[in-house]
């Protein structure tokens, strides 16, 4: 008896299942090409260190979450949590940056990070990620924030909702700090156990709890937006202006800092009402310093993240719907079974589905099998076509329109290309 399961969080996608995948990674990849995004891939394991240095050691991440060993060369390594340090390491590694200082890259694949199992969230997810490297302008956030919005319409997501928020620069960060590390260890008795926690370690982080005994403390506590320079406010009028002019909606979150320390200035998160209590889909913000904090150049950045399994739980049911095969070869005889195997080769240039029967059963059930498939086409191949040389091809679905059938020749390419594009590439 076999006993052997997948590990908890981790699930196997059937081929059923990823046939929704596949359409929806279709819908957000065309929507990244046509912003001349490019694709950036790196590796599933990295040195622990990179994690360390580019998300923070104080982070529930780094801290509680990653999977983290030491390998037989005495290494200590992790697999990805996120994707963001690993393509900075990219960029600085491969001096990516002294060729081109601006770039515009996406990446998609699993990441790791052990916590409870929940709806749209397993210990082995996977993200797609997109990252603005070298640009500063508040119109690359309002860029990035629109594609991110565009996208999640693209795949008919609803009951959206896109909160903001500003972190400021490091000096504004430090001079908020100070006043309210001294009303944490005033109130620390008034927050959860978890943010009692994190005063010493990464105060910050606390804004962000979701305990509401502490989100009602902070009603009263100090507030960033208050520590914010000149230039870091203007920063942020005009990123709710341009968000406006674009007629995308928004809600101020103050109290929106996201998880990683890397962030600077704009931090946004975008929701579905559709997902309940985990209702974040995607999250994403400015971080100015990081690629400089890893040891490369001073390189301002933007970037999000979405969570597909969550993006699977809320796209339309219609992107379930496999596509229809177009052609279903029906064969039998050993002329005809070689026949159409040279004939489903040729098919296959014209971007149809093909499938060829091998079964070798009795003609009615390969009809049956093509008429289970909603195949939109047959081609039949028997002893009697393949002597003459010939094969019929006919539709078989009664909602596609055009010429219901055709005796074509082996050798004739055109009168084969001509039924192609007149009965099934038209509809």
């Amino acid at each position: 008896m076999n006993n052997l399961k997948n590990l908890r969080g981790t699930v196997d996608l059937l081929p059923e299942q990823l046939i929704k995948w596949q359409n929806v990674e279709k819908i957000v990849l065309d929507q990244l090409a046509r912003a001349s995004i490019n694709e950036i891939r790196t590796p599933i394991l990295e040195m622990t260190e990179l994690f360390i240095r580019g998300i923070g050691e104080a982070t529930d991440v780094v801290s509680k979450e990653m999977y983290t060993f030491i390998d037989r060369g005495e290494r200590s390594c992790t697999l990805r949590p996120e994707g963001t340090a690993s393509v900075a390491r990219a960029l600085i590694q491969n001096g990516m940056l002294s060729n081109n200082p601006l770039q515009k890259l996406w990446y998609m694949g699993p990441m790791f990070r052990y916590e409870r199992p929940q709806a749209g969230r397993q210990r082995q997810f996977h993200q797609l990620g997109v990252e603005f490297i070298g640009y500063d302008s508040v119109r690359s956030d309002v860029e990035i924030i629109a594609l991110a919005w565009d996208v999640l319409g693209k795949l008919g997501i609803k009951e959206l909702n896109l909160e903001i928020n500003t972190l400021g620069d490091l000096d504004d960060r430090l001079n908020f700090q100070k006043s309210f590390l001294k009303w944490l260890e005033i109130n620390k008795n008034s927050l959860d156990l978890d943010s009692q926690n994190r005063i010493t370690k990464n105060p910050l982080r606390i804004l962000d709890s979701k305990n509401i005994q502490t989100q009602k403390a902070l009603e009263n506590a100090p507030r960033l937006f208050n520590f914010l320079s000149e230039k870091s406010h203007k920063r942020y009028s005009k990123l709710k202006k341009n968000l406006e002019v674009l007629k995308i909606p928004y809600v101020e979150n103050f109290n929106l800092v996201r998880g990683l320390d890397y962030y600077t200035h704009t931090a946004f998160e975008i929701t579905s009402g559709a997902l309940g209590s985990q209702a974040t889909v995607c999250g994403g913000g400015r971080y100015d310093d990081l690629i400089k904090q890893m040891g490369g150049p001073n390189t301002p950045a933007i970037g999000f993240a979405i969570g597909l399994e969550r993006l699977i739980l809320l796209a339309g049911k219609e992107l379930e719907i496999p596509r229809k095969t177009d052609i279903y070869i029906i064969n039998k005889g050993l002329i005809a079974e070689s026949l159409a195997m040279n004939l489903s080769r040729k098919l296959k240039n014209y971007d149809l589905l093909v499938e060829l029967d091998l079964s070798g059963a009795s003609f009615s059930k390969q009809f049956k099998k093509a008429n289970k498939l909603k195949s939109k086409s047959i081609i039949v191949i028997g002893d009697d076509e393949a002597v003459k040389g010939e094969f019929l091809i006919k539709l078989f679905d009664k909602s596609v329109n055009g010429n219901e059938e055709e005796v074509i020749s082996f050798e004739n390419d055109i009168k084969l290309e001509k039924w192609i594009k007149n009965n099934l590439l038209v509809n």
